[in-house]
């Protein structure tokens, strides 16, 4: 993050995006025809085990079991807000361009063979290569918004990651080209444009800083891709706020994420789809799930989504720039609560009554942390009016200010409080790898 470059986690267990690869349909599906022909064997059995009691007697005369005249209305809340969403939530399909030989498609590919090669070693002319699209991966996406003769769907910036063309699954089954309008990779979402003709429903966003724990939720999207597109699972929210470690494909830290915690099923192919209240209403995109760690500690419903209000501020300026432009103070954090009470007494020289706020470790040159007058081990605890008891409120004010915005501070330097004003400004990123 661009005001959180030195927040480290440890624990064997991470957040990890559940994007969906062709290899996971591959293994499910073995799993499942396996599963069917064991059951076929097993009812198979105790039919022959039956027949074989009844010493070919067939004068028994039970069979009269009925299905109870009983008619249950299941027009729930839930069945409601899911009725209202589930047209606007779609596949996304990752067209991405690979090379094969020519040879592949024929026997000798099949056999396993490659390429042939002569002997010399290289490649015979009857393995030229070609490139083609091919599905690298596929996640899900939400309709939220119609406007002339285009529709925008949202999803997760690492579901469209790399990708030569997009394809596009509507609810009803039917395949679209889409065109990717901008991405963001700090809060991992993108914004993908389809041609409006198509699309019938778009989702509305509820008011993520409305939601409470213990809320019922619903997450739509297509786990394990496609073919189980349009799944519903249900849930609470098991925690408003969350500040989590983000990994990139390769499972290197790129930095922290405020989300919201649910315990509704979320799963590979479901990046992207909607998390949404009994109203009906898009509280949150998932995003990430917390899986298992190395140890073989088994993990159960953690699922993050990124909240609406976020995703709002977010995709509007996607659609205007095609990117998103934050401000930044330029420098690396750590939150209060994670520092000992000895290092708090000692280094900070901090208050008894200071409970809450962000440790300053790191200060980059020409930042706007620096041309105000903060320093390394400096304490925030209030910025703009707002008090900061962790890196996630910081964050939150930030980005509702724009480069060049003025921003008062409070803050604890060797014990005493101080006042001070910012000027918000570029990214972290933009700034002078050297630091104090």
């Amino acid at each position: 993050m661009d005001y959180n470059d030195e927040n480290k986690q440890t624990g064997g267990q991470g957040p990890q995006r559940p994007r969906k690869s062709n290899s996971g349909l591959v293994k499910v599906g073995i799993v499942g025809l396996v599963a069917g022909l064991l059951g076929g064997g097993i009812a198979y059995g105790g039919a022959s085990a039956l027949n074989n009691n009844n010493n070919g007697d067939t004068s028994y005369k039970n069979g009269t079991t009925k299905v109870a005249n009983v008619t249950v209305k299941s027009n729930s809340d839930a069945t409601k807000a899911f009725s209202k969403v589930k047209g606007a939530v779609v596949s996304v399909v990752n067209m991405q361009k690979q090379s094969s030989s020519s040879d592949s498609e024929g026997l000798y590919g099949i056999f396993g063979g490659g390429s042939s090669s002569n002997s010399n070693g290289n490649n015979s002319d009857s393995s030229s290569s070609k490139s083609s699209l091919e599905t690298a991966s596929e996640g899900s996406g939400v309709v939220y918004k119609k406007s002339g003769n285009d529709a925008y769907i949202v999803t997760n910036n690492h579901v469209v990651s790399g990708s030569s063309a997009l394809e596009i699954i509507l609810s009803n089954g039917k395949k679209i080209s889409g065109k990717l309008v901008g991405t963001d990779s700090t809060t991992d979402l993108a914004v993908i444009r389809v041609d409006a003709k198509y699309i019938n429903t778009v989702a509305q966003f509820g008011d993520s800083t409305a939601i409470q724990a213990g809320q019922s939720v619903l997450a739509i999207g297509s786990p394990l891709g496609s073919q189980y597109a349009t799944s519903v699972t249900e849930g609470i929210i098991s925690a408003k706020k969350r500040t989590v470690p983000v990994e990139d494909e390769s499972g290197n830290q790129t930095g922290d994420a405020t989300v919201i915690q649910t315990d509704a099923a979320i799963n590979p192919g479901n990046s992207g789809g909607a998390l949404i209240n009994l109203s009906g209403q898009v509280i949150g995109i998932n995003s990430m799930k917390l899986a298992s760690s190395s140890s073989g500690t088994s993990v159960e419903g953690i699922g993050f989504a990124i909240p609406s209000n976020e995703v709002v501020s977010i995709i509007n300026q996607l659609i205007t720039n095609g990117k998103v432009i934050r401000p930044a103070l330029g420098v690396g954090l750590v939150d209060l609560s994670n520092v000992d009470s000895t290092s708090q007494k000692n280094t900070l020289k901090l208050p008894s009554s200071v409970t809450g706020g962000v440790v300053l470790v790191k200060i980059y040159n020409n930042s706007a942390a620096e041309k105000s007058g903060l320093k390394k081990y400096d304490v925030i605890t209030e910025i703009d009016g707002t008090k900061v008891t962790s890196q996630a409120d910081l964050r939150d004010v930030l980005y509702n200010h724009k480069i060049g915005d003025k921003v008062s501070v409070k803050y604890y330097r060797d014990g005493q409080q101080k006042t001070g004003t910012i000027t918000l400004s570029e990214s972290t990123s933009q700034l002078s790898s050297s630091s104090k």
